[in-house]
C-alpha cells in the first residue's frame, strides 16, 4: 500500500516496487527485444537495421556503404542502445554460416566459423542483400502498421511485409525473461512448397505427415547430417523436440596403409576452432590412441578438418569415439517460441505456417486496397484530361481570362463541373500533351486503369483469387532465391558403440593392489628395472594382488562390506613400482572400515562363464556367483556395487576365491571359537549378485567365522596353518577337520583350556608346499617363517607359540610373504 505525504513523496512497499518494475522490464524484453515476431521472423533490432538501410537507400542495387553510418542511423532514429549490440546484430545477419539466407551483404571481415570477431564497423561496408529486399517490398503501400519511434519524431514499421517466410528460413535464437527460443533454419524452396500445399488444400485438415514429405526438416547453412525424424516430427507438432546433428565425415586412404578422416561439414553453431582444439587435446592426452595429427585445411572453398590416423586402427571406431566425446556430433533442441499477437507462444509448424499465410493475406489485401485507391484517383484525373480535349478552346479561353492559378481552378470547377483534383491537373497540363498521340495514351491508360481496378475488386471480394495471387508471388520468390538442400536427414539416431580394445593401446603392465587399498599399474620397464620385492607400501600393508595384465583386461575387487568394483586396467593410475599407489578412497565412496578382501583378473581373451567366485561372510553364509556377472556398471568410476547382501552391519566378507566348474572343491570353515567344518562345494548353489547366499555353517551367537577357504580335491594331503590370538601357530592336515553336511555346527579344532583359551584369528590353506609366511603385530613389527618349520599336530592340539612373539606385542594376522606371492603370479 502506498500513501501520499504532504510534500508529494509516496511511501511504497519495496517488494511491490521491485516486482512491478521487473514485470515491466520482463514484458519489454519479451515483446520488444529478444524474441522474433512470428510474421517476419525478426527481432526489433533486426527490423530496425533493415528498415534504416532501406529508408536510407542502402539497397542491394546501390554501392556498399560504411557500416558505421548505418549503425549511427539506427541508434539515432530507432534503437537507442549501444553501438556494439546494433553492429553485432548487423554482422550476424550477414554471416552465411549462421543464416540460410543472409539479409545483409557485408564487404570486409565479418567474422568466421572459428569464432573470430568481425572487423570494427569503421572498416566494414554493407548493404541490403537481394533476398532482404523481399522482406521490405511494398512497405510503403500501406501494407503494415506503423508506430512512432522512441522520441516521437519519425515513424517505424511494427512488422515488415516479409514476402518470404523468414522465421523458418533463417531461424532464430534468443533469451529473454523466462523464455528462450531456438528455431532452426530451413530451406526456402521447401518452406514455400509447404505454404503452397496448405493454400491449395485449405478445405482439408492440416496433415503434418504430408507436410513433412515436402518440408522434411531443418536445413542448416553449415550442412551436416540430422538423425531422428521422430524428434523433428515431435518438434513440428509441439514446438519442442530433440535431434542429433553430426558432421559429414569421409574416410580417405593414404599411402602406407594409413587413413584419415576429412570433416567437410560441421554441426550448426559449433565453433570450428574450439572443435579442432578439443580434437588435438584428445590426441595429446592420449585419451584415444590412433590419432597421428589434426589440422585445419579449410579455405574459401569450404570446411576441411583433417584427422590423420595411425596404421592399423579402425577409423569407424575412432570416428564413433569422436562423435561421442566432441562437437563432431551435438544434440539440437527445438524450442520454437515466437511473438504471436503480442504474446510469446510455443509454436507448432502449423501455427508458424498459418500465421505467415494470414500475414501475407493481410499484406496483399492492404496493398490491393492501397493500389486500388491510387488507381481510382488516377482514373478520375485521366477522365478529366480526356474530357478537356473535347472543350479545349473554351477551357483555354477561360484560363486566359482568369486572374491566377487559383482563380483558373475555381472557374474550371464552376463553369465545366470539373473536380478540384481534375482542375489542378488541367492547369498543370503542358500544351504538348494535347497532341493526338498523348490523347491516345490517355485513352489506353484509362483502359489499363479500369482493368486493374476490376482485378483489385476481384482480389478483395474473392478469397480464391487472393490465394492464387499469394501462391504466384511465393512461386516467384522461390524461382529467384531457391537453393539446393544442404543438410542430409536420416530417419534413425545411430547408437554409438565403442570397443575399448580398439581405442586403447594394448600394452602389458603390472597391476598391484594392497590390503590397505593402494592400487596402481606399472609399466613392464619400471617393474623390471626395480627390485620386485620393493613394492611401495606403508607399514603393515602388503600386496594381495600382483599380476602382469594387458591394458585390455579388467580387474574385479571384492570388499569386506560385500561390494565389488569392476575396473578396466587402462584406467588404473600409472605409477612407478617403487611408489605408493592411489588409495581407493580417493576415487570411490567407501564405508567406514571397508577393506579389499580379494582381487581377480578378467582377461580380455578368456570366457569366464565357467568360473565362479566363492564368497564367504563372517555370519557363516556362503554363495557362488559366476565371474562373468561382475561387469562394468554406470557409476563404476566413483561408486561400488553389491556383490553379496550381508546380514547386518557387523557382518563382513572374510574370503573370496575362484572355483572352476570342472574341478571338485571342498569348503573349509573355521570359527573364532575354533569350530571347524568341511563339506563339498557342490552343496553351495550358484546365485546372482545381491543374493545373500546360503547357510554354510551353523554358528553360535557368541561366535563368528574367522577363516574360510576352498581346497581343490586333486591336491594331495592339503594342510592348513592356523594363528591364535595368543600367538600360537598350528599346522595340521585338513582331513583332521570333520566332514559333514553344509550348515552343520562342526567340531573343535583347538583344545579348550580354562585360563585364557585360544581363539582363531586367521587361517591359511597350504596347497603350494613349504611357503614363507609373515605374522604381523599391532606395533608395526612382523615375523617371517617357513610353513614347514612348524610341525604338524593333530586336532585338539593348540600348536606352539611363535618364536619372537615378544617382538610383535599383539598378533593381528598373517599372510604369505611378498616375494613368494610375486613368484606365484
Amino acid at each position: 500500500m502506498s500513501k501520499q505525504s504532504q510534500h508529494g513523496v509516496q511511501e511504497l512497499n519495496f517488494s511491490s516496487v521491485i516486482g512491478d518494475r521487473f514485470g515491466r522490464y520482463s514484458k519489454y524484453i519479451i515483446q520488444d527485444r529478444a524474441l522474433p515476431d512470428i510474421r517476419d521472423g525478426l527481432k526489433p533490432v533486426q527490423r530496425r537495421i533493415l528498415y534504416a538501410m532501406y529508408n536510407d537507400s542502402n539497397t542491394a542495387e546501390k554501392p556498399y556503404r560504411k557500416s558505421a553510418k548505418t549503425v549511427g542511423n539506427v541508434i539515432g532514429n530507432f534503437h537507442p542502445h549501444g553501438d556494439s549490440s546494433v553492429y553485432d546484430a548487423m554482422v550476424r545477419m550477414s554471416q552465411d554460416w549462421k543464416n540460410r539466407a543472409p539479409l545483409v551483404d557485408m564487404h570486409g571481415n565479418k567474422g568466421s566459423m572459428d569464432g573470430d570477431p568481425a572487423a570494427a564497423m569503421r572498416y566494414t561496408e554493407a548493404r541490403l542483400s537481394n533476398v532482404a529486399m523481399e522482406l521490405l517490398r511494398d512497405i510503403h503501400s500501406d501494407t503494415v502498421e506503423w508506430m512512432l519511434n522512441f522520441d516521437d519524431t519519425i515513424e517505424e514499421p511494427r512488422v515488415l511485409p516479409a514476402r518470404f517466410p523468414n522465421l523458418l528460413v533463417n531461424g532464430a535464437t534468443g533469451i529473454s525473461a523466462g523464455y528462450a527460443t531456438d528455431i532452426p533454419p530451413h530451406n526456402l524452396g521447401e518452406v514455400i512448397d509447404a505454404l503452397i500445399f496448405i493454400l491449395t488444400h485449405q478445405d482439408k485438415a492440416f496433415d503434418l505427415d504430408r507436410i513433412m514429405t515436402i518440408l522434411p526438416g531443418p536445413d542448416f547453412p553449415t550442412g551436416g547430417i540430422i538423425q531422428g525424424k521422430d524428434g523433428i516430427r515431435e518438434a513440428y507438432q509441439t514446438g519442442q523436440g530433440k535431434v542429433v546433428l553430426r558432421s559429414k565425415v569421409e574416410i580417405e586412404a593414404l599411402k602406407g596403409g594409413k587413413k584419415q578422416l576429412v570433416v567437410s561439414e560441421i554441426p550448426y553453431d559449433v565453433n570450428k576452432s574450439k572443435l579442432i582444439q578439443k580434437l588435438d587435446e584428445i590426441r595429446l592426452s592420449k585419451k584415444l590412441e590412433g590419432i597421428a595429427d589434426v589440422r585445419d585445411d579449410s579455405d574459401m572453398n569450404g570446411v576441411a578438418v583433417v584427422i590423420e590416423l595411425k596404421r592399423e586402427v579402425d577409423p569407424d571406431q575412432i570416428l564413433a569415439y569422436l562423435y561421442k566425446h566432441t562437437d563432431l556430433q551435438v544434440n539440437y533442441h527445438f524450442n520454437m517460441i515466437a511473438i504471436h499477437n503480442r504474446r510469446p507462444v510455443l509454436c507448432s509448424l502449423e501455427q508458424m505456417l498459418k500465421a505467415y499465410i494470414d500475414h501475407q493475406k493481410e499484406i496483399i489485401t492492404r496493398r490491393t486496397a492501397f493500389n486500388m485507391k491510387k488507381d481510382k484517383e488516377r482514373l478520375h484525373i485521366v477522365d478529366g484530361l480526356i474530357r478537356v480535349v473535347s472543350i479545349l478552346d473554351e477551357v483555354i479561353a477561360m484560363i486566359r481570362q482568369s486572374e491566377n492559378k487559383t482563380d483558373a481552378k475555381q472557374n474550371l470547377v464552376d463553369e465545366f463541373g470539373f473536380s478540384l483534383e481534375q482542375a489542378e491537373a488541367i492547369v498543370m497540363l503542358q500544351l504538348y500533351r494535347l497532341t493526338n498521340t498523348d490523347i491516345v495514351a490517355l485513352q489506353n491508360e484509362k483502359l489499363e486503369l479500369n482493368e486493374r481496378i476490376h482485378m483489385y475488386e476481384n482480389i478483395l471480394s474473392n478469397p480464391t483469387i487472393l490465394n492464387n495471387v499469394l501462391i504466384n508471388e511465393l512461386k516467384e520468390v522461390k524461382k529467384k532465391y531457391q537453393s539446393p538442400r544442404l543438410t542430409q536427414i536420416e530417419a534413425k539416431v545411430e547408437a554409438l558403440t565403442i570397443e575399448t580394445s580398439v581405442l586403447i593401446p594394448k600394452e602389458q603392465v603390472y597391476v598391484s593392489i594392497t590390503k590397505e587399498g593402494y592400487m596402481k599399474r606399472t609399466s613392464v620397464r619400471s617393474f623390471t628395472a626395480s627390485d620386485t620385492t620393493d613394492l611401495g607400501s606403508r607399514d603393515l600393508d602388503y600386496p594381495i594382488f600382483v599380476q602382469e595384465l594387458s591394458t585390455h583386461d579388467s580387474i574385479v575387487m571384492i570388499s569386506s562390506k560385500g561390494n565389488y568394483i569392476h575396473l578396466p586396467v587402462h584406467e588404473l593410475p600409472d605409477i612407478r613400482w617403487k611408489d605408493i599407489g592411489l588409495h581407493w578412497s580417493q576415487q570411490y565412496q567407501i564405508q567406514q572400515g571397508e577393506q579389499i578382501v580379494a582381487v581377480f583378473a578378467q582377461k580380455d581373451s578368456i570366457d569366464y562363464s565357467e568360473v565362479a567366485i566363492v564368497l564367504v561372510a563372517s555370519s557363516g553364509r556362503i554363495k557362488q556367483t559366476n565371474l562373468d556377472q561382475f561387469i562394468t556398471y554406470r557409476s563404476y568410476k566413483s561408486k561400488t556395487s553389491i556383490a553379496m547382501k550381508l546380514q547386518d552391519e557387523k557382518d563382513q566378507i572374510i574370503s573370496a576365491q575362484l572355483a572352476k566348474t570342472d574341478h571338485k572343491y571342498q569348503v573349509v570353515m573355521m570359527t573364532h571359537r575354533s569350530y571347524g567344518l568341511r563339506y563339498d562345494l557342490e552343496q553351495v548353489s550358484k546365485q546372482g549378485l545381491r543374493a545373500q547366499g546360503v547357510i554354510g555353517m551353523n554358528i553360535k551367537n557368541d561366535d563368528y567365522l574367522a577363516a574360510a577357504f576352498i581346497i581343490d580335491q586333486t591336491i594331495e594331503r592339503p594342510q592348513t596353518f592356523i594363528l591364535t590370538q595368543r600367538g600360537n601357530i598350528k599346522r595340521m592336515d585338513i582331513e583332521e577337520i570333520a566332514e559333514a553336511r553344509r550348515g552343520s555346527v562342526g567340531t573343535l579344532i583347538l583344545k579348550e583350556v580354562k585360563s585364557k583359551p585360544h581363539r582363531i584369528i586367521d587361517a591359511l590353506a597350504l596347497t603350494k608346499g613349504n611357503i614363507p609366511l609373515v605374522v604381523q603385530g599391532d606395533n608395526g613389527q612382523s615375523v617371517e617363517l617357513m610353513a614347514y618349520d612348524v610341525g604338524i599336530t593333530p586336532r585338539l592340539n593348540n600348536g606352539s607359540q611363535l618364536q619372537e612373539i615378544g617382538k610383535l606385542a599383539k598378533v593381528i594376522g598373517m599372510h604369505p610373504a611378498r616375494l613368494k606371492m610375486l613368484d606365484e603370479q
